[in-house]
C-alpha cells in the first residue's frame, strides 16, 4: 500500500483507503474515489492527473498523499479484461 502520488505513468492501482478530514473523503466518495475503485496514473507530480472510469480527474500533492492505493499487476488486470 501507498500514496497515489507514488505510482508511475500508467500504472493501475486500487483504492484501499482515502484519509483525511470526513467531509474530505465525503468529497472524494461523491466523485466516486472510494476503496475498491480502479485508477490508472496519467501524470505523476503535483499537480497528478489520474483516470478514473472515463473521468480524469487532478489533485494536488497533499492531496494525492491522502489516497492510498495498492498497485495492481498485469496478470490481475488481464484476467478483468482491462
Amino acid at each position: 500500500m501507498m500514496p497515489l502520488e507514488m505510482l508511475d505513468c500508467g500504472e493501475w492501482a486500487e483504492v484501499v483507503d482515502v484519509t483525511g478530514a470526513p467531509d474530505w473523503i465525503g468529497r472524494m466518495a461523491e466523485i466516486g474515489l472510494q476503496a475498491g475503485t480502479r485508477l490508472r496514473m496519467l501524470q505523476p507530480g503535483s499537480p497528478c492527473l489520474f483516470q478514473m472510469g472515463h473521468c480524469r480527474l487532478s489533485l494536488r500533492l497533499e492531496d494525492a498523499m491522502q489516497i492510498l492505493v495498492q498497485p495492481l499487476t498485469l496478470p490481475a488486470l488481464a484476467a478483468e479484461g482491462v
